[in-house]
């Protein structure tokens, strides 16, 4: 699949999915430290949400960030909206702004 393809995929995957974090290994396993702070960020809301492992696909893992123009990972989409990475995550969430948005 090229990169446009996949990113049409992209989009039609955060349309669908209310939560979709794009991140390195699983929720179940996350392979990096940021992947693993907002998955922690997220359960502990008790987010109901997909992860798509860009590890698993090194097309994916480009066209994520093309997709967003955000250069790294983990990315979070709720609603369809590109939230951002693990900063700016854990700043909603110590913000209070994140639950809301979650909900």
């Amino acid at each position: 699949m090229t990169i446009e393809e996949i990113k049409e995929k992209i989009a039609e995957d955060v349309k669908t999915n209310p939560i979709v974090l794009f991140m390195k290994g699983s929720k179940e396993f996350p392979q990096c430290g940021f992947s693993a702070r907002v998955v922690q960020i997220l359960n502990s809301h008790n987010a109901d949400y997909v992860t798509r492992d860009v590890l698993a696909d090194p097309v994916l893992r480009d066209a994520i960030k093309e997709f967003s123009d955000w250069p790294t990972l983990p990315q979070l989409y709720v609603k369809g909206e590109f939230i951002g990475g693990c900063d700016i995550v854990t700043e909603m969430n110590e913000q209070g702004e994140l639950e809301s948005l979650l909900k």
